[in-house]
């Protein structure tokens, strides 16, 4: 791999986790969700500069699936659904956003810690590109964690979820029927998480969380 090659990887994947701090800083739905699309944008480069270097053509498919169905179809359907529902605009978080971000920056160390010691053996873009991967499934775990609207917890689970994506692009040799599986596993959960919401907004009249967890039994 010569050196433009190997900036060009350090790059996207370096974009990725910094959207992923983004996506914990964010207040209102509307970034919440643009911010997420600028994320598998860049993903879906990733995935492109992988198939290039790795000369793996399929690798193409990949990349074509995170930009339409992550960086286009899933924001715009969680978009339809934020205005569908009336959703509160304002995103309220369990922790605040200054130490969420104190939280962030401890995972990604911790996360390169873990991975840099166990996948000595391999060559050095995979390695790093697997720390990076690891440290942008960790801040999707932490903004499930810390968000109190369902609609950003599911925004936390596609950002995790591009962490594995990027995770997978990066092993060379990964075949294409994981990335396929990665991506009929999002179809499904935005499915799932469509007919959640209807339920909740039509229960509660509203997707705060915090009505979830007071919620003792149907009304009589």
């Amino acid at each position: 791999m010569t050196p433009f090659s190997y900036d060009i990887s350090h790059l996207t994947g370096a974009a990725i986790l910094i959207a992923g701090f983004a996506l914990l800083y964010q207040r209102r739905l509307r970034a919440v969700l643009g911010t997420f699309a600028i994320q598998a944008w860049a993903l879906a480069i990733a995935a492109a500069w992988q198939a290039h270097i790795q000369h793996a053509p399929e690798l193409w498919a990949t990349a074509a699936i995170a930009l339409v169905f992550k960086g286009l179809l899933v924001p715009f359907a969680l978009a339809w659904l934020v205005e569908r529902l009336g959703i509160h605009r304002t995103v309220e978080t369990a922790l605040s956003i200054g130490w969420t971000l104190v939280a962030g920056v401890a995972l990604v160390g911790l996360s390169i810690v873990l991975v840099l010691p166990v996948t000595a053996g391999t060559a050095a873009v995979t390695r790093e590109t697997l720390a990076l991967a690891m440290g942008v499934v960790l801040l999707g775990m932490l903004m499930m964690i810390t968000r109190r609207n369902a609609v950003t917890q599911v925004v936390g689970f596609m950002a995790l979820e591009n962490g594995l994506l990027l995770a997978a692009v990066s092993a060379k040799g990964m075949p294409l029927v994981v990335e396929m599986a990665i991506a009929f596993s999002v179809l499904v959960a935005m499915i799932l998480f469509g007919i959640f919401f209807f339920r909740i907004r039509e229960r509660f009249d509203s997707l705060e969380l915090r009505y979830l967890e007071s919620y003792r039994g149907d009304r009589t």
